[in-house]
């Protein structure tokens, strides 16, 4: 099957139409990062070298995904999933009835977990990254805010994982594979 025949659904009847909505950027910054955050949380009890290059990883791929999100593809734009908070807990309550609404895109819950992850990835690698500078080495909260910065991250993970999981029952559609492939079903 060509890409057109997954674009307009040709091929076969009961296959649905594809679009691209995660380009490869956003493909390979998400796989990325899982692959850095894991290095570095694997790595945490050694604090050696491996951990802190994981580290810096995680620092240039959150800089690198924030221009992204302001000048990259439509759904990778942060004007296309940041939602005003009553509509993310609208969303919520929608989801727990499952009934809520489809999204090409990230659906409101999803746009939050990717601030709240963001957030919490920035505040992990940035005191990570003053634990190494002389000025805050021996600052016993600047290590505090790593561990529980860390630990955050690690709680959004996991919801951000069940999130997926309920979204994708909801409406049928592996995200996972999206994430991977970049297609979506085209039906909203």
């Amino acid at each position: 099957m060509t890409a057109l025949d997954r674009d307009t659904g040709a091929g076969r009847a009961s296959r649905p139409a594809l679009v691209r909505v995660w380009d490869p950027f956003v493909r390979v910054f998400h796989w990325s990062l899982v692959a850095a955050f894991a290095i570095a949380w694997i790595m945490a009890d050694d604090w050696g070298r491996l951990h802190e290059l994981a580290g810096y990883a995680v620092a240039v791929l959150i800089g690198l995904r924030l221009v992204w999100g302001l000048v990259g593809t439509r759904h990778a734009r942060f004007a296309d999933f940041v939602y005003r908070p009553a509509r993310v807990i609208a969303y919520l309550k929608d989801m727990a009835r499952l009934r809520a609404r489809r999204h090409l895109g990230h659906n409101p819950a999803a746009g939050a977990m990717v601030i709240a992850l963001l957030l919490a990835l920035a505040a992990t690698s940035a005191s990570g990254i003053m634990m190494t500078v002389d000025a805050y080495g021996d600052a016993h909260w600047v290590e505090e805010l790593h561990e529980v910065s860390a630990n955050l991250t690690i709680m959004l993970v996991l919801a951000h994982l069940a999130g997926v999981a309920i979204s994708s029952l909801e409406t049928r559609e592996n995200l996972v594979r999206s994430m991977v492939t970049g297609f979506k079903r085209r039906d909203e």
